[in-house]
């Protein structure tokens, strides 16, 4: 049995202003502008007969968003545990190797990262076949992409002599190297860029990182024995989970253990990892310019142009990443995008939300879209998805009122539940318990003006909710 793990833990910094930390690149549409680069990762898995659904792990603040991409490419997890605490890559596949054992004791593990992207489907099968074959042998098994030029960001895989066809042993992993010696790595033929990807047997990685790592073996085992399930999800317990030193699985295993191998592979692929590298994934124009949306261009060159909301015009100009969304704009020398981390700490150091959110907010009801705001009021767009509910709660601070422009809404409010229509409004007095529900086909708009002496989005009690948050959430 086979089963795919997908981490979908990281939050894309890099790739600030669209990606945010809580909606990260891998649940954006960045590359294909109908699927996602997570839903991407699930579609081109292999449809043999002993493959299973995935088990995804992901951080907790992004769960109902993973869970509703995989439903709607019609792709549902086996399991998707959730993280309370990020800890790096050995901890988080040491649970999904745990839920895959609850599953198959024999189960073999495809471990791909969310965000990366493949161009040679055919040759990915191939060595997926490949790797199956080493894992069911009892081998650690990683994927050494062929390096086509100099890269300096990521790190490398020193591949030693073969062992079978296509199939070598692994001398060493080399760290991020100078400019100078990435020439030399992309030269040699025996160097292969780290792909992050890796096949085993459950038993076997956990019975490694138990020799090299045995807090992580002992943390993730009882933070998954502890664990308790809520609705589609496996809550880990948070203290046991936070006791697991934070370490990658090249650090805490394949670094250490005589069992690993590398498959060397031209998959076409990227980390997706920069604006230059999403750059690289269009073939760009006679210019050298690759241009998303609405933008318009003058004596530009080599730049990559991206307007999710406006019109974006440059003249002028040449080597620049410029990306603009509602609520920010990043302009940036193709040479230092490795440099917008930098930028995303400021933002969260200053305590601005724009590192965190954009304008529009997705929730597992659907979603909001501030508007306006100045002191005292402010006013948002809210869509509520088909037979969705928000929670039955209340506000210390504020009150609403709600004027309905599409669909019909169901609304509670206090000891009475009523509709509104199109072109109705109803209020929302401040401290009332009051729930808002779609129960049409369609989704339900409204405009929500509110006003009161604090608007934060922390002034809430639930009293109900079918999502199973809490006020903490």
């Amino acid at each position: 049995m086979l089963i795919p793990v997908i981490l979908s833990g990281g939050t894309g910094s890099r790739l600030w202003p669209l990606s945010r930390e809580l909606y990260p690149k891998q649940l954006l549409n960045l590359v294909n502008q109908d699927t996602s680069l997570l839903q991407d990762t699930v579609l081109r898995l292999p449809t043999t007969p002993d493959i299973q659904a995935p088990i995804v792990v992901c951080n907790e603040a992004h769960r109902f968003m993973v869970a509703e991409q995989l439903h709607a490419i019609n792709k549902p997890a086996t399991r998707i545990l959730l993280e309370p605490i990020g800890r790096n890559t050995a901890p988080a596949i040491a649970i999904a190797a745990w839920q895959a054992m609850a599953i198959n004791a024999e189960a073999v593990l495809l471990v791909l990262p969310a965000d990366h992207t493949i161009a040679n489907l055919p040759h990915f099968h191939q060595v997926i076949a490949q790797g199956n074959a080493q894992a069911l042998a009892g081998k650690l098994v990683t994927f050494g992409i062929v390096p086509d030029y100099p890269e300096t960001g990521y790190g490398y895989i020193d591949a030693g002599e073969e062992v079978s066809t296509g199939v070598r042993h692994i001398s060493q992993f080399v760290e991020k190297p100078s400019a100078e010696v990435a020439k030399q790595y992309c030269q040699s033929g025996h160097h292969f860029w780290n792909s992050g990807m890796f096949m085993f047997r459950a038993d076997r990685y956990l019975q490694e990182l138990k020799q090299f790592a045995p807090q992580i073996h002992q943390a993730t085992q009882q933070a998954f024995e502890q664990a308790i399930e809520d609705l589609d999800f496996v809550r880990l317990d948070q203290k046991a989970f936070a006791g697991s030193p934070e370490d990658s699985i090249d650090y805490a295993v394949m670094e250490h253990t005589q069992a690993s191998v590398v498959i060397p592979a031209d998959l076409g692929w990227s980390d997706v990892g920069s604006w230059t590298a999403l750059a690289d994934l269009t073939p760009p124009d006679a210019h050298g310019n690759v241009q998303r949306g609405d933008v318009l261009v003058e004596n530009t060159s080599d730049c990559y142009i991206r307007a999710e909301h406006r019109l974006v015009t440059t003249v002028g100009v040449s080597n620049l990443v410029i990306v603009e969304t509602k609520d920010a704009v990043l302009v940036a020398n193709k040479d230092q995008v490795q440099s917008v981390k930098q930028l995303v700490n400021q933002l969260a150091s200053q305590q601005r939300t724009e590192y965190q959110l954009h304008k529009q907010v997705y929730r597992p009801w659907g979603s909001y879209e501030g508007i306006d705001e100045e002191d005292r009021f402010q006013v948002k767009r809210i869509t509520v998805k088909p037979g969705a509910s928000l929670s039955l709660q209340k506000h210390f601070h504020r009150a609403e009122h709600w004027i309905v422009v599409k669909g019909t809404a169901k609304v509670t409010c206090g000891e009475k539940t009523f509709l509104v229509s199109e072109n109705e409004s109803t209020y929302i007095p401040l401290g009332e318990k009051h729930r808002l529900e779609n129960p049409g086909k369609i989704p339900l708009e409204l405009i929500e003006v509110q006003s009161g002496s604090y608007l934060g989005e922390d002034d809430i009690v639930r009293f109900d909710d079918v999502y199973g948050r809490s006020d903490q959430q």
